[in-house]
């Protein structure tokens, strides 16, 4: 007869579970819609563990979106064929070769990626764009800047497809114009937003390489409704790169997302910390000052 000794580890993960129930029976049938990007998207680890925790979400009940960037990987191949950049305002211009270049990289190279991680971890997955089924329709953002759009006509069905057919969406940030034959790169936060207020989602995740908002003290700040997002932004405790964030948070949320929730991806298993344990990850912000749990 073998004897095994209990490990005080095991008995941590069965008690994890268990508190988990309450939270995975609130997200069962959820819409989920998590931005990706950062360092995460270029280390093979931390690729798998975020494939992982998606087919996790999936396996529960939940349905999630996965929308991704891939900077690093467009100003790579555009130094490697010398196709020089040039900047307004510090944001680079999208002109018609370099918008080649992100179609290709973000709807070929990255974004098969990470259909293809999914799918090592026991996830299926499939990979598209916002011109699949005309699903990002985009107008000029600044003319200024070239072929960069600002959605302005959404059509998600092909997405609730997949959702029903247990398929998780990888979409790439890439869309067509109100022309014809138009392509604009769309800003990943801006493309995740628009794409879960299409559908009026319940949770929109942007992971980023810091650890959330922070009040003027430099603590993170767990839980703000937006009103409090435009204070912070007012008296300039919210500036640089977090207020095109906070931004992309405060219109989800106009066009019905129930809560965005600003994530530091560099964090182990930080969508999983936020959708299924009770003290969550980063900064939520929604309408209602209800606990985090509660809404």
């Amino acid at each position: 007869m073998r004897k095994q000794t209990m490990n005080q580890d095991w008995i941590a993960t069965a008690r994890t579970l268990s508190e988990a129930l309450p939270y995975l029976q609130r997200y069962t049938g959820a819409i989920v819609v998590v931005k990706f990007g950062g360092n995460a998207m270029g280390d093979a680890d931390a690729m798998a563990e975020f494939a992982r925790d998606i087919v996790l979400m999936r396996q529960v009940g939940v349905n999630p979106v996965v929308v991704h960037g891939g900077g690093p990987m467009i100003n790579d191949l555009l130094g490697r064929l010398n196709i020089e950049s040039t900047f307004v305002r510090g944001k680079r211009v999208t002109d018609q070769a370099t918008v080649e270049v992100v179609e290709m990289v973000l709807t070929g190279l990255v974004n098969k990626r990470i259909v293809q991680a999914i799918m090592d971890q026991g996830g299926r997955a499939v990979g598209l764009s916002g011109k699949d089924d005309d699903m990002m329709v985009c107008e000029v953002d600044d003319p200024e800047l070239g072929f960069v759009g600002k959605p302005v006509e959404m059509n998600v069905q092909v997405l609730r497809d997949l959702f029903s057919a247990g398929i998780i969406p990888v979409v790439a940030p890439v869309a067509t114009g109100m022309n014809e034959n138009e392509t604009f790169n769309v800003n990943g936060d801006t493309a995740a937003g628009a794409i879960a207020g299409a559908l009026k989602a319940d949770r929109l995740l942007l992971l980023t390489d810091v650890q959330g908002v922070k009040n003027a003290e430099g603590e993170v700040v767990t839980a703000l409704t937006p009103e409090d997002v435009r204070q912070m932004t007012a008296d300039g405790t919210i500036a640089g790169g977090m207020i095109p964030k906070t931004e992309t948070a405060l219109k989800a949320i106009e066009e019905g997302v129930r809560g965005v929730v600003i994530i530091d991806g560099r964090v182990s298993n930080a969508c999983l910390l936020e959708l299924f344990t009770e003290h969550g990850s980063g900064s939520l912000i929604r309408k209602t000052d209800l606990p985090p749990r509660e809404a």
